[in-house]
């Protein structure tokens, strides 16, 4: 039973999902989180106003069940699959926040300074999150994937722009935990 509640090496999952794009190639469809929204706004009628969501919905419903089964492996794993013990944070993470003024999560998975309905509530961060959600969804947009449909897929399938994207978040993702979300956090 610790085989299942411990920790998995990453080498399983890689397998996992290696195992799944195999099956995707195979039937020719293409895997990423993002195009799930398209697929809803479409439902809900969406394509009256624009022509972005004008298209037959129900050939890519199959890919609303990667998002059930997202949310529903969360839930089973968090609550049936775990032993508790929260997360293990590498101590020069802890110290980096602290240097920011942020308190370790306590075994949660995102830090209360910035995660939780209080700083909601604070117009600082309120528009934090909101401009984020922005600039997040302008990016899926502009790259033309997000970050599993690129990485995951893309890559699979040998596409140079998936690399290029790939590479763009990685860069991106670096100067926004060194060098932006500090100025970030000191404003607030």
């Amino acid at each position: 039973m610790e085989l299942i509640l411990g920790t998995w090496h990453w080498a399983i999952s890689g397998f996992l999902i290696g195992i799944v794009m195999l099956l995707l190639i195979y039937f020719g469809k293409s895997f990423g989180m993002s195009s799930n929204l398209r697929i809803m706004c479409t439902m809900a009628g969406a394509g009256k106003f624009s022509d972005f969501f004008k298209f037959d919905w129900r050939e890519q419903k199959w890919s609303l069940a990667v998002v059930l089964g997202a949310i529903l492996g969360g839930f089973i794993a968090y609550h049936f699959l775990s032993n508790n013990t929260g997360v293990n944070i590498n101590p020069d993470t802890i110290t980096q926040l602290q240097s920011l003024g942020i308190d370790a999560p306590n075994g949660k998975l995102m830090p209360d300074a910035l995660f939780s309905i209080d700083v909601l509530q604070t117009p600082k961060g309120f528009a934090i999150l909101l401009i984020g959600g922005l600039l997040i969804g302008f990016g899926t947009r502009y790259a033309g994937g997000c970050t599993s449909g690129h990485a995951i897929s893309g890559l699979s399938n040998f596409q140079l722009p998936s690399l290029v994207a790939v590479i763009g978040f990685f860069i991106g993702g670096l100067v926004m935990a060194h060098y932006l979300l500090p100025l970030i956090l000191k404003a607030i």
